[in-house]
C-alpha cells in the first residue's frame, strides 16, 4: 500500500503519529510505505516543522512543501477566495506521485479538493457522534461533561469537516488512579470556572492530552495495518472498534 502523508508539522502530536506508522512499517505491521511527505510550511518558519523535515529526509521519504503563510501573503485576497488555488498548486506539485491512500495526520488546512483528488482520512481526538473541531475542544468537552471515557477515531476526509464516514474508532478510560485524584479538584466547580483558574495549565487537561496522543498514534497504526491487510475496507458501513486490540 502507499501511503501519501499531509502534515502541518505543528508539534508532537504530529511527529508521533508520523514517527508510530514509520515504525509499524519498519516492522511490517503494516504492508507498505510512505510515498512522500508533505508540509504546508518551507524550511525555517518553524522549529518544529524543520526537525520534521530532518527525520522525513534522514528517512529518505520524499518531501514536498509549498507554504500556506507565505502563499496568503503574496496574495490580497481572502484566504477562502485563495483555497482552491493553494490546493491545485499541492496536486501540480504531487503530479509523479500515485498513492493508494492519503493521510492527514495534523493538517491543520480544510483541503476539500485534495479529498476528491486522494482517497484521505483523518484521525480525530473524539469518539463517533462527540465534539467536531479542535483537540483542545475535544479535551475541554471531555472535562464540561466529566466524562470518564472517550477515544479516537479514523473517517474518510470529505467536505464537512470531522464528518466523513468512520472506518475504525477506540476508546480509553480517564478513570484509573491518576484521574480520579485531579477530577476530584474539579467536581463541584463549573467549566468557566476551571478555564478562569487554571485554563490550558490544568494537570487533568495534560493527562487527557498525553493519554490521547499515545491511544492516537496506536489507533492510527493499527487502522493502516488492516487496511493494508484488507482487514477494513475504505468502504465499509461499521466501524470497526479497535478499543481491545490497541490496549
Amino acid at each position: 500500500m502507499k501511503i501519501g502523508w499531509f502534515t502541518s508539522a505543528g508539534g508532537e502530536g504530529s511527529l508521533g503519529l508520523f514517527e508510530s506508522t514509520l515504525n509499524a512499517i519498519n516492522t511490517r505491521n503494516i504492508n507498505g510505505s510512505i510515498s512522500f511527505v508533505f508540509i504546508n510550511k518551507d524550511y525555517g518558519e518553524n522549529k518544529n516543522s524543520d526537525k520534521f523535515m530532518d527525520i522525513v529526509q534522514h528517512n529518505k521519504i520524499p518531501l514536498i512543501t509549498f507554504s500556506s503563510k507565505k502563499f496568503k501573503e503574496s496574495n490580497e485576497k481572502n484566504w477562502s477566495e485563495l483555497r482552491s488555488n493553494f490546493d491545485h498548486k499541492i496536486i501540480n506539485l504531487l503530479d509523479d506521485y500515485t498513492v493508494d491512500i492519503a493521510v492527514q495526520a495534523g493538517y491543520m488546512l480544510i483541503a476539500p479538493l485534495l479529498c476528491k483528488h486522494f482517497t484521505t482520512i483523518n484521525i480525530h481526538p473524539a469518539l463517533p457522534g462527540e465534539t467536531i473541531g479542535t483537540w483542545k475542544k475535544a479535551i475541554w468537552d471531555v472535562i464540561e461533561k466529566k466524562s470518564y471515557e472517550t477515544g479516537a477515531m479514523v473517517h474518510i476526509s470529505t467536505q464537512k469537516v470531522d464528518e466523513g464516514p468512520v472506518i475504525s474508532f477506540g476508546r480509553y478510560s480517564l478513570s484509573d488512579e491518576n484521574f480520579r485524584k485531579e477530577w476530584k479538584i474539579i467536581e463541584r466547580m463549573s467549566i468557566k470556572e476551571i478555564k478562569d483558574k487554571y485554563g490550558e495549565d490544568l494537570r487533568l487537561f495534560n493527562l487527557i492530552r498525553q493519554k490521547g496522543l499515545i491511544f492516537e498514534r496506536k489507533l492510527l497504526s493499527e487502522t493502516l495495518a488492516k487496511i493494508s491487510n484488507n482487514q477494513i475496507s475504505l468502504k465499509n458501513n461499521n466501524p470497526l472498534d479497535l478499543s481491545a486490540s490497541i490496549s
